[in-house]
């Protein structure tokens, strides 16, 4: 069953590129249901085919000048700098209800999206753009080491709330996703990861095709309608999921 897992990961890699998310909260579960150890396995591979697909993405958006780099940049690394210290707080506060409000903020973000609303803030300045990256990446980069996720279902929907067309919000994240997820990885790799070289590498070599072609097809042919509602069905999918396993 495991050497199916690189089929599967394909098609996944390909919907979540684009729409600028690294899937690890896809790929872990799945890894292991198909038999891996949880945390010498299939947590290290699912948080590196994480960085393979939000950086292979991220490749081909910055390439088309989809990405707001004044954005993406302070986001990613502010998300990496806070992210420990709400780790350290996780110690002694309860996550439920902190896991129940970023549901019901993404749950929030799908309807919005689905509803065709737009945010209207303009088209952001600069500064605007700065200031956005340091807030966003310090609050969301805190609140994922709080509640032990990621925090890239909860980048795009924040991008555009705060003003981005979803194109160019997709193509940020997936950026700013390659910087949390690199960093979490490098965390995992280094204290218990114990590999299975051939599946590992399959799943890396079906990741990145997966991420080339839904990031190019996003980038060349998809309209920003027919992304929202791809995200905001996906959202609903992440929110009921966080409810329902974590809150539950």
């Amino acid at each position: 069953m495991i050497f199916f897992t690189p089929i599967i990961f394909f098609f996944i890699s390909f919907i979540f590129s684009m729409l600028g998310l690294g899937g690890s909260q896809i790929y872990i579960p799945i890894l292991f249901w198909m038999g891996m150890d949880f945390k010498t396995q299939a947590i290290p591979l699912g948080m590196l085919l994480n960085v393979v697909n939000s950086s292979s993405a991220a490749f081909t958006y910055g390439k088309e000048k989809l990405i707001e780099w004044r954005t993406a940049i302070p986001f990613g690394i502010f998300m990496v700098i806070f992210a420990p210290f709400g780790t350290w707080l996780n110690i002694s506060l309860p996550t439920k209800p902190v896991i129940l409000i970023f549901a019901l903020f993404t749950a929030a973000a799908a309807i919005l999206m689905l509803s065709g609303w737009k945010p209207k803030t303009g088209k952001l300045s600069s500064s605007k753009k700065m200031i956005l990256g340091i807030a966003g990446g310090s609050i969301l980069g805190f609140f994922a080491g709080l509640i032990g996720r990621g925090g890239g279902s909860f980048v795009v929907p924040l991008l555009y709330i705060a003003g981005l067309e979803p194109k160019k919000a997709a193509a940020t994240s997936a950026m700013v996703i390659t910087f949390s997820g690199f960093s979490s990885f490098i965390s995992h790799i280094v204290t218990a990861a114990q590999p299975n070289w051939i599946i590992w590498i399959l799943c890396v070599i079906a990741v990145f095709l997966g991420s080339q072609t839904g990031s190019r097809l996003m980038a060349k042919r998809l309209k920003s309608r027919t992304i929202k509602l791809i995200f905001g069905l996906v959202l609903l999918g992440v929110a009921a999921l966080l409810i329902i396993k974590d809150v539950i």
